[in-house]
């Protein structure tokens, strides 16, 4: 039974504890900064009343700490709803845009722009659109060479989706080495991070970020039906190939997006739909919004963990999260191996 008091305590208090990470995150680097100092350049920035003597430290926080934490949330938002969204829709909890290449797909899309220099005509937006496109051919023939009859077997689901990423991530290899000027950026994009980005980074997600979240919890109650079965969810009326197409495409164009910005971030949507459905229950009007938030929390701590773990090095985010996911995911399968 949907119960709203409780989605909103628990979103409430992913709330909170998300800004206070934030703030913590803003503070920890190579040059430390005060909570307080953060705080009084954080609301001096809201009300243009920075001290001049805060120029720098104002610099530090606002142009190079902030975008890339406020980015790393959106991040982990995006992948986790993506995460949840594929888990309903294949019935299988080890759904997730890496496992099932969506993210290699993206990935060699940005690399093609990136190696080509291929313009679209659409400024910051030609990056994200060419990373959906791969995002969106992989999980057509994904879904395609998985699919016997109307079904989608696990084991063949897994499987095709390796195949498929092996080979973009092949063809990636493959454009990065005949590409020597772009060899350093898109080893980038191989291991995920959010060094270096910008404001503008978060203008070229944002809008993907937002409008897919709200298509997917718009679909909430729609995929609360399908876990009956396709059956009853036609026979109450659901069209449930076109729900498999949107929530598809939606989840195509949230991955590219996030791929473009940060590079391959994997199993995110893999660990956090699972968990957060082990704390709030299968209803997706609480899950979804929940996974988001706490998508957006795991990333956060996992860049601070990328730029203190080796410090003054910086880790890639991808390795921190596959050291978290690799071991889930083998969990996982071995808890189904009675499917497989």
């Amino acid at each position: 039974m949907y119960q709203p008091v409780k989605t909103v305590t628990i979103a409430a208090g992913l709330i909170v504890v998300l800004g206070v990470m934030m703030l913590v995150s803003v503070g920890i680097g190579q040059t430390p900064l005060h909570p307080g100092t953060v705080a009084g350049i954080l609301s001096g920035a809201l009300f243009g009343t920075i001290h001049p003597g805060d120029a720098t430290n104002a610099t530090i926080i606002l142009d190079i700490r902030l975008p890339r934490i406020i980015l790393a949330a959106l991040v982990g938002a995006c992948l986790a709803v993506c995460g949840a969204a594929l888990q309903s829709l294949f019935k299988n909890p080890m759904a997730d845009p890496f496992i099932l290449g969506i993210s290699s797909g993206a990935a060699l899309g940005a690399t093609i722009i990136m190696a080509y220099g291929i313009t679209l005509g659409l400024g910051i937006y030609d990056l994200p659109l060419l990373a959906f496109l791969g995002a969106l051919v992989t999980i057509y023939l994904v879904y395609r060479v998985a699919k016997i009859g109307q079904k989608i077997p696990v084991n063949t689901l897994l499987l095709s989706g390796i195949a498929v990423s092996a080979f973009f991530s092949a063809m990636t290899s493959l454009i990065m080495f005949s590409s020597h000027a772009s060899f350093e950026l898109i080893m980038f994009w191989t291991m995920g991070g959010f060094s270096g980005r910008g404001w503008n980074y978060i203008w070229m997600i944002l809008p993907f970020a937002f409008a897919g979240i709200l298509v997917v919890i718009y679909y909430a109650r729609s995929l609360n039906v399908l876990m009956f079965g396709e059956e009853s969810a036609r026979y109450l009326g659901i069209d449930t190939e076109k729900l498999k197409k949107i929530l598809l495409v939606v989840s195509a164009i949230m991955t590219g997006a996030a791929v473009a910005v940060s590079g391959v971030i994997g199993f995110v949507g893999l660990i956090i739909p699972h968990i957060t459905r082990l704390i709030v229950g299968p209803d997706h009007r609480i899950l979804l919004p929940v996974t988001s938030l706490a998508g957006a929390l795991f990333l956060v701590i996992a860049d601070i963990v990328a730029r203190t773990a080796i410090a003054p090095a910086e880790l890639p985010i991808g390795v921190i999260t596959a050291m978290c996911g690799a071991p889930f995911f083998l969990y996982l399968l071995r808890k189904k191996r009675g499917e497989l």
